[in-house]
């Protein structure tokens, strides 16, 4: 079975590759600095917080590589 040559960018998938890393590292830290410094919650982090950050993280690369991926395809 041989492989199909894409017509996709390869500078393309680095880009939205790397913007997948940087949403997933924006969206954990900006939950769990929630967790940490919100006034009225415990200042522990604990294995929820890591849980629920990594999750977040996790959606807003998603969302962020759908959102790329979608205004890539409409401008062509």
């Amino acid at each position: 079975m041989s492989t199909q040559p894409t017509n996709e960018d390869p500078d393309w998938e680095t880009k939205r590759r790397r913007a997948g890393i940087v949403a997933f590292l924006v969206g954990a830290a900006a939950v769990l600095a929630f967790f940490a410094f919100f006034p009225g919650l415990p200042h522990v982090i604990d294995w929820g917080a890591i849980v629920v950050s990594l999750t977040a993280g996790g959606l807003t690369s998603w969302a962020w590589r759908s959102r790329l991926a979608k205004k890539h395809v409409s401008s062509r």
